[in-house]
């Protein structure tokens, strides 16, 4: 019996393909979990169209991570911190304080998460951060660190 797979099943399938699957496998566990519905004409149509829709989803969400990167590359953030005795910090530069400088310098919202940055910096002065926009797509941005 063919059906299309409404989500992943472990060791058979990912969510739209559609497969040959024993015909009592389908109708006594895929179908009545709502696991996968039978591969009829119409579902059929419906599930290629889906997925052309998802693929121009991704494609657009590509592209535009590519657009910002392309911006970003030629973006300085500067954040002041406050210094102690002997040119030291109170604290560090965070992924987070480098999110927040880049919303109200740029108005950018970036993600924490996406500002790979391995250990906080705990210096004055300027630093390549790198930020990762898409699976395939990442940019790196300076980051001057001043005193207030």
């Amino acid at each position: 019996m063919k059906v299309i797979l409404q989500q992943e099943v472990k060791k058979l399938g990912k969510k739209g393909e559609i497969l040959e699957v024993a015909e009592g496998y389908a109708r006594n566990y895929l179908l009545p979990q709502k696991l996968a519905i039978p591969a009829t004409v119409n579902n059929v149509i419906t599930a290629t169209q889906q997925k052309a829709s998802q693929e121009r989803k991704k494609e657009r969400i590509l592209d535009e991570a590519k657009l910002l990167a392309a911006q970003m590359a030629k973006i300085t953030v500067a954040i002041p911190v406050r210094m102690g005795e002997g040119g030291r910090l109170f604290g560090s530069v965070t992924a987070k304080d480098i999110a927040d400088a880049l919303a109200t310098q740029h108005k950018l919202e970036i993600d924490k998460r996406k500002i790979e940055l391995k250990d906080a910096l705990k210096s004055l002065g300027t630093f390549t951060v790198p930020i990762k926009l898409h699976q395939e797509v990442g940019t790196q941005i300076q980051v001057i660190v001043k005193p207030e």
